[in-house]
């Protein structure tokens, strides 16, 4: 293999310290900062990480009051593997610290005709389920699975497992024997209407790409691979929500020894010839490395000194963001019959949505969104009696979001969730919060106020996202959704990994003649 960082590791590492005696803060504490912490930690590095906020989890937040429990970020637990795999790097297993329940059906979808489909947790049910909307659809279906398989190992042992984030990296033949037969350049939207012909079973296989933040016109098809997630891989619940993975990770980094910090905001980093200064609370601290888990637009702009940024104005104006999102928060009295765990409310033509994100921003008219109901497989998330209720509508970054114009979108959501579900929610609602692109925007400084970061497009996947590597600073790295792999949970688990590999390969002479005992 030419020019790739080898991140296969084993749980059994002796005592190999390759990092031993090295100060490394971390900003950050989403899931990218929380994996790369235990990483640094596990090689020796004595690592801080320092939070902005109260919690940890970035994006992946919560709400916890009168006996509701509400994510306010992520709610699909994925791709059980790639959390098993970042466990095993540390000698643990997942359920030590959470608890997982499958979920059949994995989720239900109202077509705004009348239409409802249960999709349920078993491949050839599903192919039932297609062969009823499309002769021969379910042979399709059998054919279009086993080659996302094929795309998910290609494009996860490949492309996610190994640090492909430099141009070199990509300079390697196994690459090309992997790949043959496999068309990456084609967009979904092409390489799925060549399987099925019914417009909502393209729906069923490429509404997933909203978890990558793309659209089947400027997706690559690599990402079929979601298929493979979603209908093999099966759907996950952890106890308590996704809040209780962040605090399954915090406390395993807290074994392995980083300390957190929260509520301590990073106001500068200074990078110099014996390493960073990070300034925290006014304070002045030193780091011979900083992982910064906050996305390289917020730190070249807020926390690197001016003249020092990676990536101008021009740079950032030019990116396809992912969407951002309306989202409400709700407690509900009663039942939220006849909403599923996971429930997908969609047009039959969801076209003008996705031009209303990606060609010409606008509130759209006609949503597609995603409802939320996890009391419904988990009672603690909510008082006896209640449901917790997440309603997700995504739009494009860098809408204008002013109160009333909130106001006259939630109406519209609600009014469009009892129309076509036929769950009347609104006199039962007895607790209420909302984010839209201004919270994005300020309380992550994201750009645009997008919710996720850079779309999955071909010109913004691999080497061409932003690096993990800092060009602004050496001992300065990034890591989360906004690098190489990209979006996602177990994206940003893997993008630790990456990270703290780079950390390891660039470590300074001192510190490797420190860990032969030449010092």
């Amino acid at each position: 293999m030419l020019g790739s960082i080898d991140t296969t590791r084993s749980t059994d590492r002796g005592d190999e310290q390759p990092l031993e005696g090295r100060e490394t803060t971390v900003v950050g504490g989403g899931f990218g900062g929380l994996a790369t912490a235990c990483y640094l930690a596990a090689d020796g590095a004595d690592v801080t990480l320092l939070e902005r906020h109260d919690e940890l989890g970035g994006v992946a937040g919560r709400i916890e009051t009168d006996g509701f429990r509400i994510d306010t970020g992520p709610s699909w637990y994925l791709m059980p593997d790639t959390f098993e795999r970042f466990f095993s790097h540390f000698g643990r297993h997942p359920e030590a610290y959470y608890d997982l329940t499958r979920l059949d059906p994995h989720y239900r979808i109202f077509w705004k005709d009348g239409d409802r489909v249960d999709v349920p947790d078993d491949p050839e049910a599903v192919a039932d389920l297609f062969e009823s909307y499309e002769s021969g659809a379910g042979d399709a279906f059998r054919s279009y699975l086993e080659g996302a398989e094929r795309a998910y190992d290609i494009g996860v042992e490949e492309f996610v497992y190994r640090d492909r984030s430099r141009l070199r990296d990509c300079i390697d033949p196994r690459l090309v024997r992997a790949a043959g037969g496999v068309t990456l350049l084609d967009s979904m939207q092409e390489y799925v209407a060549d399987y099925f012909e019914h417009p909502k079973l393209q729906q069923l296989v490429q509404y997933s790409l909203v978890f990558l933040g793309g659209a089947p016109h400027n997706t690559p098809a690599i990402y079929t691979l979601m298929s493979h997630v979603d209908f093999n891989l099966g759907v996950y619940h952890p106890t308590g929500g996704i809040a209780s993975v962040v605090d399954g990770i915090a406390e395993l980094a807290t074994e392995l020894g980083v300390d957190i910090e929260t509520g301590c905001t990073v106001t500068g980093l200074d990078p110099g010839g014996d390493g960073i200064g990070v300034t925290a609370q006014g304070e002045r601290r030193r780091a011979d490395t900083v992982v910064a888990n906050a996305n390289p637009y917020h730190v070249g702009r807020d926390l690197l000194p001016e003249g020092r940024r990676e990536y101008d104005d021009g740079y950032w104006d030019s990116r396809t963001y992912a969407p951002s999102a309306f989202l409400m928060y709700l407690g509900v009295e009663g039942d939220a019959e006849p909403l599923e765990h996971h429930t997908l409310v969609l047009p039959t033509d969801w076209d003008a949505h996705f031009e209303a994100i990606f060609e010409d921003p606008a509130w759209p008219e006609d949503p597609a969104y995603y409802v939320n109901v996890p009391s419904r497989t988990d009672p603690t998330m909510a008082p006896e009696g209640h449901e917790a209720v997440v309603v997700l509508v995504p739009i494009a970054a860098g809408l204008s979001d002013d109160e009333a114009t909130r106001n006259r979108f939630r109406d519209k959501v609600l009014d469009d969730i009892e129309t076509h579900t036929g769950a009347d929610l609104r006199d039962r609602i007895v607790l209420e919060r909302s984010a839209c692109v201004s919270e994005f925007g300020e309380r992550f400084g994201a750009p645009r106020g997008t919710a996720l970061g850079l779309a999955h497009t071909l010109r913004q996947t691999g080497p061409f996202r932003p690096s993990i590597r800092s060009s602004a600073a050496e001992s300065l790295y990034y890591t989360g959704a906004y690098t190489s792999p990209g979006i996602g949970m177990p994206m940003c688990l893997v993008s630790g990994e990456h990270t703290a590999a780079a950390v390891r390969e660039n470590a300074t002479p001192g510190a490797v003649s420190r860990l032969l005992g030449r010092e």
